[in-house]
């Protein structure tokens, strides 16, 4: 199953004007969401991502690896089914995942679980809000279990 967000658009794809848009959304939606205060401001100080690669800081040799290309994905949930159930899958099917509504989705780069986050909605496209990230000390742990 995949949608149109599988696929990569058609033509070149403008990474600063997307960020800035992106950036925009962000400011909008914290100065929309009211004098409330506490949770209601969901980005109030929140860090994002301004297309520009962080200076490196302190060594050199981080410079090296910060182009390189990495796969970033939002897991929504899992289930094992037989490859019989996967053949009747048509338009309209419901495969039932083991993630509860409203718990936080994985974040993975390379299929590693680096954080986790809750959706989010920026100018009718979602996104991710990240909760939690995952220690270098816990990720090594959890390769090691595998």
């Amino acid at each position: 199953m995949t949608s149109d967000n599988d696929n990569p658009p058609a033509g070149p794809v403008d990474e600063q004007a997307l960020a800035d848009e992106w950036a925009q959304a962000l400011q909008e939606q914290a100065a929309s969401s009211g004098s409330g205060g506490g949770d209601d401001n969901v980005f109030a100080g929140a860090p994002h991502f301004d297309g520009a690669a962080p200076a490196p800081t302190g060594n050199n040799d981080i410079s090296l690896v910060l182009d390189i290309p990495v796969t970033l994905s939002v897991e929504l949930g899992r289930t094992k089914v037989p490859i019989k159930y996967i053949l009747q899958l048509a338009q309209g099917s419901i495969v039932e995942l083991d993630a509860l509504a409203g718990e936080p989705m994985d974040v993975l780069v390379n299929g590693y679980l680096i954080a986790q986050g809750e959706v989010v909605v920026v100018n009718e496209k979602f996104g991710i809000r990240l909760t939690d990230i995952v220690t270098p000390s816990e990720r090594l742990r959890r390769l090691s279990k595998h």
